[in-house]
């Protein structure tokens, strides 16, 4: 029973996080990011202020949060070890972005985009989730060698920021197209430019 209430108690608290990130990026979207409080959102999802803080330290973070980082890590790790770096980094990444833009999230992971590339304040921060992301994917695919050898954990450094390059870049492409192309595909294209040819396929799922 002690389990089954910590899972009761941790599912709340994801439900009331997505509620109120749902209404802050909506309300950031109709009013402008520094035209609404977090009043202005703690009224919107139905709780005080102190909830609102208690989910989201910063009023960046209602925008920036995210838990892609571990989806993609879990994708990394469960990828092939014999793969070459940038196909095992680049197939996680399409594959994640299908299960991320396939159902109901993806107009609010574009309304949240938009929020991030037009405000300031926000393409700032934006730099500390690329910094983490980096970091998770390294540490998916850490073992003996990248935890001894300096030369090898540098390579998989290098390779995981040279991956996020080629991200941004498709991630960006699919804010401007307004969600019309498939981000998948896009993530597929960016990296067949960046690595070449055959470096990662879209996933065959995307539409």
């Amino acid at each position: 029973m002690p389990d089954q209430r910590s899972t009761l108690r941790a599912q709340r608290r994801a439900d009331t996080q997505r509620t109120i990130q749902a209404q802050a990026v909506r309300l950031f979207g109709e009013r402008g990011y520094d035209a609404t409080t977090v009043q202005d959102v703690a009224e919107a999802a139905g709780v005080s202020p102190m909830t609102v803080y208690r989910h989201f330290p910063t009023k960046e973070d209602l925008v920036l949060f995210d838990q892609h980082g571990q989806l993609f890590a879990e994708r990394i790790a469960a990828a092939p070890a014999a793969q070459p770096l940038v196909r095992r980094i680049g197939g996680a990444l399409v594959e994640s972005a299908a299960t991320l833009t396939g159902g109901s999230q993806r107009e609010f992971l574009l309304a949240r985009l938009r929020l991030m590339i037009s405000t300031p304040a926000l393409r700032a921060k934006h730099l500390d989730n690329q910094y983490a992301l980096q970091q998770a994917i390294v540490a998916a695919v850490r073992d003996d060698a990248t935890d001894t050898d300096p030369d090898v954990a540098f390579h998989v450094q290098a390779a995981a920021s040279a991956c996020l390059a080629a991200l941004h870049t498709a991630v960006m492409r699919w804010a401007e197209d307004d969600g019309r192309s498939e981000l998948p595909e896009l993530i597929a294209k960016a990296f067949t430019a960046a690595f070449g040819d055959d470096t990662v396929n879209a996933h065959p799922g995307a539409r």
